[in-house]
């Protein structure tokens, strides 16, 4: 029997309300990436079908941006190493990451963004906070709401990319 949707499976132990709806978006997006690049060769997770950014961007996008995010929110400012995994998103390395290493360092983040949203102090929710090298303003509760629906959108687009793949791929 296949679950519903995370979010129909109601409230997620140890989260506010106010981050229900991000903390829903992760489980599901940590569920759907798993399906998806489940048994696609390292070709497949690095291909960038009409010039689309591959899966391995996506994994390891999904994973970086949540750590920034995270760190946003706490107020600090990026690592040196945060600012190389950034440079580093589009790359598939030598040899290539393979989709299992991928997933899990994504998953890994997802789960970390879980465990801040159980920590969160929600009297800091509305706190200011900056984003990026032109300091663009968000709170505390827009950059964690935006970690779900980030993540979300990437996983669509991984989901997707898999599914032309594997279309393209000869049985």
């Amino acid at each position: 029997m296949t679950l519903p949707e995370a979010w129909l499976r109601g409230p997620v132990d140890g989260i506010v309300a106010q981050l229900q709806p991000s903390a829903h978006a992760l489980i599901q997006a940590s569920e759907e990436l798993a399906a998806a690049v489940d048994d696609l060769p390292a070709a497949v997770i690095w291909a960038s079908p009409g010039g689309a950014a591959s899966i391995g961007f996506h994994l390891r996008h999904i994973a970086a941006s949540t750590d920034r995010l995270l760190t946003y929110a706490r107020g600090e400012p990026l690592t040196v190493e945060q600012l190389r995994e950034l440079t580093e998103e589009k790359m598939p390395g030598t040899p290539p990451a393979d989709g299992p290493a991928l997933l899990a360092h994504a998953q890994q983040r997802i789960r970390t963004a879980l465990d801040a949203y159980r920590a969160v102090d929600t009297a800091i929710l509305s706190a200011a906070r900056t984003v990026g090298r032109r300091r663009l303003p968000t709170t505390v509760f827009g950059l964690l709401a935006h970690i779900g629906e980030h993540t979300m959108r990437h996983t669509g687009q991984v989901v997707t990319t898999a599914r032309i793949m594997r279309a393209r791929s000869p049985d």
